[in-house]
């Protein structure tokens, strides 16, 4: 299966940037698809970017323009660059990624979360 671990969530003034580490690990041949997701109190899980094995992304509307996925393939580890953060943003962010193991089957893995919590 496959691990992914969270890093860099913390608490930040409004205005100000944080960077999400997610390094995954484990008995897989690939990881194909790796992204963010959040979720704020009172609210459902979101997509917040995605990034493909390609290299292609996409993004919420309401973080396109402020917020950057990257990947490091050698490290197995996708990043959140996150500018000009808003008090909206607060939230529990999950690393998520599909993967391929070596069995054949594809894995859908979650990170355990990490919070960003956005002050006035």
């Amino acid at each position: 299966q496959v691990q992914l671990v969270e890093s860099g969530g913390g608490l930040v003034q409004a205005g100000g940037s944080l960077r999400l580490s997610c390094a995954a690990s484990g008995s897989f041949l690939r990881l194909a698809t790796m992204g963010w997701y959040r979720q704020a109190p009172g609210k459902q899980r979101e997509l917040v970017a995605r990034i493909t094995s390609g290299g292609s992304t996409n993004y919420a509307d309401s973080v396109n323009g402020r917020f950057t996925i990257s990947k490091d393939n050698a490290k197995n580890t996708v990043y959140l660059q996150m500018n000009s953060l808003k008090l909206e943003d607060t939230a529990v962010y999950y690393c998520t990624c599909n993967a391929v193991l070596g069995t054949g089957t594809w894995y859908d893995g979650w990170g355990q979360g990490t919070q960003v919590t956005v002050s006035s």
